[in-house]
């Protein structure tokens, strides 16, 4: 029965990859966004400017969605196929890739149009920066490097924790990192409340991040990257950005794609001054789609190889193992072409 539930598991994590890559998110009704709206009213009641109060807000703003998950995987356990739709339709979800690269073509064109204000207008899909004051080298900029966080973030991650630990960790994952998005941000407000928040961001995203970082090293040739440049560089530089886990991606990014990432970023009512990422050039709009490119495929290959992670105690009690081995490299052939 376990190596079913399991099965069902790692089915329903690969189906929802695969809708999100065909519909992208939800029109309507979003769950997310549902959840963002619960997590507002809650932060409303509880918040007060410590850090004892973020703490007690993450453990319910989290604690609840990740026990009913967890009540519902408990309920579907004697149930594969419930379990394969519930795990599909959360995956499904909790994933952003398709969005994210729609969205970084959007830019692209635009910026390829020399269309500014269009991709001012445009850029708070992608990050919380303020673009009033940004021209299209850095609307460019702010592109590739939500782009390289965000694979991580909207796709990496919730694989891996899904692959991990079934749909608690899928839902648990996205919760913390709408969290993060909402509170861990350091303004006057969130500096002391909003830390838990962040902290566990850093937690769940530090494996991710880097298994990100990796993909990108290794598909840069498919970009027209050199593989030895961005390893070098996404060793130097990854450590320099003032995230743990940002830094992994954007640096191997910037190697990939042989592009310079980094430098002054404005926020609404606040600026930050980081490193720079790489030794190329900043990005245009071809570097933009080479970046959606590079994004999709590292996407591919965490849908290729994390739910296998899931299937494990099935896998054991399949004797057809090799096979499986062989249609798993079959569709990595088919993911490099």
């Amino acid at each position: 029965m376990r190596s079913a539930a399991a099965a069902a598991t790692a089915g329903g994590l690969l189906a929802g990859y695969a809708l999100d890559a065909v519909l992208g998110d939800p029109r309507r009704w979003h769950p997310v966004a549902g959840y963002g709206r619960f997590a507002g009213a809650l932060e409303r009641r509880m918040y007060r400017p410590t850090r004892g109060a973020g703490v007690a807000f993450a453990a319910v703003a989290v604690g609840a969605p990740v026990l009913a998950a967890a009540a519902a995987a408990a309920a579907t356990r004697r149930h594969p196929l419930a379990r394969a739709a519930l795990v599909a339709g959360t995956t499904w979800a909790v994933l952003g890739g398709r969005t994210l690269r729609t969205e970084a073509r959007v830019m692209a064109r635009a910026l390829r149009d020399d269309d500014v204000p269009a991709a001012r207008a445009r850029l708070n899909h992608l990050c919380g920066r303020d673009p009033a004051a940004l021209d299209a080298p850095e609307l460019a900029r702010a592109t590739v490097e939500s782009v390289a966080e965000n694979t991580s973030d909207a796709v990496v991650a919730p694989l891996f924790w899904g692959a991990v630990a079934g749909l608690p960790g899928l839902v648990g994952y996205r919760a913390v990192n709408t969290l993060d998005a909402m509170v861990g941000h350091r303004s006057p407000r969130y500096a002391r409340f909003g830390t838990a928040s962040a902290r566990l961001d850093d937690l769940l995203n530090y494996v991710p991040a880097r298994l990100t970082g990796l993909a990108a090293v290794w598909w840069a040739p498919a970009v027209k990257g050199d593989r030895a440049a961005a390893l070098r560089v996404w060793r130097r530089d990854r450590a320099d950005h003032p995230s743990p886990n940002a830094g992994q991606c954007e640096a191997a990014f910037a190697g990939a794609l042989g592009v310079r990432l980094g430098g002054r970023n404005i926020y609404f009512g606040r600026s930050e001054v980081r490193p720079y990422l790489g030794d190329g050039p900043r990005p245009s709009p071809r570097r933009i789609k080479r970046a959606a490119t590079l994004s999709r495929l590292i996407s591919h290959t965490a849908a290729a190889t994390l739910p296998a992670l899931a299937a494990l105690p099935a896998l054991r009690a399949l004797p057809a193992l090799p096979t499986i081995l062989q249609l798993s490299r079959a569709f990595v052939r088919i993911v490099r072409r």
